[in-house]
């Protein structure tokens, strides 16, 4: 295993054994309650014990988030549902209210604790006195600079966690109200609305306004993260799909074992960055990791975030004999399109589409309707769960 974690989100089961496939050494996840994703599927004590059960015989971890800003009538069940979290055996639990940390003291629960970004820790003062309480990993502010993580790393020698992919809040996380003030959704309790992504009217202009964060993207400063001393890799995306998840997963993850392999280089870094770039359909930046954000940083006159259409399909099955793929198509292709295929501990390879076969082995020239199986052929190996997509970019052009 690698010598720092990378840790993803998982907003279900499904989810959950995709990242852990793609490259994930943990996983965070929600509960019914108590979690700050409420929009998410989540999952029940029954999941969250399969997801536990499942992860630990992967040699894996499960971190389950217990982040929201409690008000008094939230605190009930918080006891009892702490102590299903102990029998579960979870590894740890992400929490952003000194109240779940005194209760765990006081009621002798056996749980881990990190605190969660929603602390807004960026100091070694608030980091030592979370110490002192029993916490045993700080999840930084998602605003920490290189300066910050290493002084509180030097200050500290606590285990941290710091987001290296995904949306950013317009406000310090957990400090945000707009939710609250325009829709009346408690934000710090899950249930953001995401106000900061909403575009409005600028009286007396036809031009948009929005104040937009772009998204974070770390791959340019990975090693030197890997050289500070941080210990997990977070990325942000409970609610995102497998195709997202799996695809930035297997990205980092290529990114820190050629970095621990030292073959990393500038071609490899500026390919991955492409493909970021292009999974997400919002453009995305190191934030304040190297310097203060300023306008380029930020959309502020509106933005386009047109969904693409590259994940094609998922393959279902491979059979070596016959050289066909069994694919459950995600996306429109046709005969003459070129594809490539991607998975766990494999580099990508370009397909090109000679044939396609519906279910019952007859030549169609399209395959158009959602989640329809097909079967293609392809003369290299495929996997169970690898993915297609559009070929886009080709690594071959970077090296």
């Amino acid at each position: 295993m690698s010598k720092v974690e990378l840790l993803a989100p998982a907003g279900d089961l499904e989810k959950l054994q995709f990242a852990f496939l793609y490259g994930a050494d943990a996983v965070y996840i929600g509960g019914k309650d108590f979690s700050l994703r409420a929009n998410a599927t989540n999952f029940t004590i029954e999941q969250i014990q399969t997801a536990v059960k499942y992860a630990h015989d992967l040699k894996k971890k499960v971190y389950v988030t217990v982040n929201i800003v409690f008000h008094n009538e939230d605190l009930k069940g918080l006891k009892e549902y702490l102590q299903a979290l102990e029998k579960a055996q979870v590894d740890a639990i992400i929490v952003s209210d000194l109240v779940v940390i005194d209760l765990i003291a006081k009621e002798k629960i056996n749980l881990e604790v990190h605190l969660s970004t929603q602390a807004s820790t960026l100091n070694a003062k608030s980091a030592n006195f979370y110490k002192k309480e029993g916490v045993t990993r700080l999840v930084l502010a998602r605003e920490a600079s290189r300066e910050d993580i290493i002084h509180i790393k030097k200050q500290t020698n606590m285990d941290l966690e710091v987001f290296i992919h995904g949306a950013m809040c317009t406000s310090f996380s957990g400090k945000c109200v707009l939710s609250n003030c325009f829709t009346n959704r408690d934000s710090n309790r899950g249930g953001c609305a995401q106000i900061c992504r909403w575009i409005f009217a600028i009286a007396g202009s036809d031009k948009p306004f929005s104040i937009t964060p772009k998204d974070l993207n770390m791959v340019t400063y990975i090693k030197d993260m890997m050289d500070i001393g941080v210990n997990s890799f977070k990325i942000e995306g409970r609610m995102r799909s497998i195709y997202y998840v799996s695809t930035v997963l297997n990205v980092y993850r290529s990114i820190i074992d050629k970095i621990e392999s030292k073959t990393i280089t500038d071609a490899y870094i500026k390919y991955y960055q492409d493909i970021l770039n292009r999974c997400a359909n919002r453009e995305s930046t190191p934030q304040f990791y190297d310097n203060l954000p300023t306008n380029k940083e930020q959309y502020f006159l509106g933005r386009q975030e047109e969904s693409n259409q590259d994940f094609i399909g998922l393959v279902k099955a491979y059979d070596e004999k016959k050289k066909i793929a069994t694919i459950e198509q995600r996306n429109y292709f046709k005969i003459g399109d070129v594809l490539e295929a991607f998975g766990p501990n494999k580099e990508p390879f370009e397909i090109k589409i000679n044939k396609i076969y519906n279910e019952n082995m007859e030549e169609i020239d399209v395959a158009r309707h959602p989640r329809m199986i097909v079967q293609i052929p392809c003369e290299k190996q495929l996997a169970e769960n690898d993915m297609l997509r559009l070929k886009i970019f080709d690594i071959s052009s970077y090296l």
